[in-house]
């Protein structure tokens, strides 16, 4: 198959899965979302970024990490001269996890019924963009992706080989959780975001080298 072939077959799927999911209401959390954050980027991209779940932000706007959190995210990888053409990112969660609060409206985590309510959208999802690395931002994405009881400060930056959607897949700190440090500590986190994505943009050449030609 010639590769503007399979190009147009991944946007023919990828459009046909995102307006199944827009429509889904497989949990409760369809009941209070504002918008379906499904994912964005580059679906041809060999590298994909995967968080926990859409915030206020993301649920207002239908777009993944566009917050703080994903200013922050876009200037690591600009460090790295990476631009959100050049990958793919989403949620393992695609509608916000939220609660009710004193009339204020947080985040809360996920249940476990929400997290398996999603399950089958996001598998489809990196099925059809199959990139070559994945990683993911915080904890539970890798108890997701990688593996239950994902150990971040132990595990952070390893590289696993045993992904069903990729080659290698790694975990690096949400951006998020850098934000809620300050000073020097929040210096040393920001630094190990950056590095773990320039990890990544490595991993993406050597994996690149290791492929067979047809899978570009």
């Amino acid at each position: 198959m010639k590769m503007a072939d399979v190009n147009e077959e991944k946007n023919a799927l990828l459009a046909q899965l995102s307006e199944e999911v827009v429509n889904c209401h497989s949990c409760p959390l369809s009941l209070t979302r504002n918008k379906v954050v499904f994912g964005e980027g580059n679906p041809y991209a060999p590298l994909v970024f995967v968080g926990e779940g859409p915030g206020q932000n993301e649920d207002a706007t239908g777009r993944p990490f566009v917050g703080r959190a994903g200013a922050l995210l876009d200037e690591c990888m600009r460090e790295h001269g990476i631009t959100r053409n050049h990958v793919y990112i989403c949620n393992v969660l695609k509608c916000r996890a939220c609660i009710v609060e004193n009339t204020r409206i947080r985040n809360r985590p996920p249940q476990l019924e929400e997290l398996e309510a999603c399950r089958d959208w996001l598998h489809r999802q990196l099925t059809i963009i199959k990139p070559l690395v994945i990683v993911c931002l915080g904890g539970p994405a890798a108890n997701s992706l990688i593996h239950k009881d994902f150990k971040m400060l132990m595990e952070r930056g390893k590289w696993f080989d045993s992904s069903p959607y990729c080659r290698y897949i790694a975990a690096a700190l949400h951006p998020a959780y850098i934000l809620r440090q300050h000073g020097e500590a929040f210096d040393k986190l920001r630094q190990s975001l950056i590095d773990d994505i320039g990890a990544a943009r490595l991993k993406v050449i050597q994996a690149k080298r290791e492929a067979p030609m047809e899978l570009f």
